[in-house]
């Protein structure tokens, strides 16, 4: 069924909401107002309340960074740890990989320069790698120079080749 053109427009739309009887055009007038306040609270007011959040998160990133800038030259002026008692990188490493039970995953590794030693691990546990890493930062001074962590496959575990060394 075609509508007549002048029901399209919003003369026809006017006349047809004159020709209401008085009770359908109070429903109809609340109704229009329902939906005006349920496209307001529905919409705007999340949408207010997103942005709001979204504010308070960036003064809380900015007072962080703030905080880590404020910090970073009495961290990098303080003496780093020394590596335990003259052993070698190799033996540190080897030794902690096996107390943080990451031996079975050592795939191999190799000089990398004075100080240096280059590891492969595979499959192992992102967050036992990650936690052994910090580790040997912390006790023995060793840095990680660069290194190259991608998904081994099976959820949580990682192929990973790593560059340490000491100082």
């Amino acid at each position: 069924m075609k509508l007549p053109s002048d029901k399209l427009s919003f003369d026809g739309l006017a006349r047809w909401f004159e020709a209401l009887p008085e009770r359908d055009r109070r429903i109809a007038q609340v109704g229009a107002v329902l939906a005006a306040v349920l496209l307001v609270v529905g919409l705007l007011l999340p949408l207010d309340r997103s942005v709001a959040q979204l504010h308070e998160r960036l003064a809380k990133k900015r007072n962080d960074l703030a905080w880590m800038q404020g910090v970073a030259p009495e961290l990098a002026a303080s003496p780093q740890p020394p590596s335990a008692a003259g052993e070698s990188l190799l033996v540190i490493v080897d030794r902690s990989a096996r107390e943080s039970g990451l031996a079975g995953s050592l795939a191999g590794s190799e000089p990398a320069g004075p100080g240096g030693l280059s590891l492969r691990l595979q499959k192992a546990p992102f967050d036992t790698l990650i936690a052994w890493l910090a580790r040997l930062a912390q006790q023995n001074g060793i840095r990680v120079d660069s290194a190259s962590i991608d998904s081994a496959g099976s959820p949580g575990l990682v192929n990973a080749a790593v560059v340490l060394h000491t100082g």
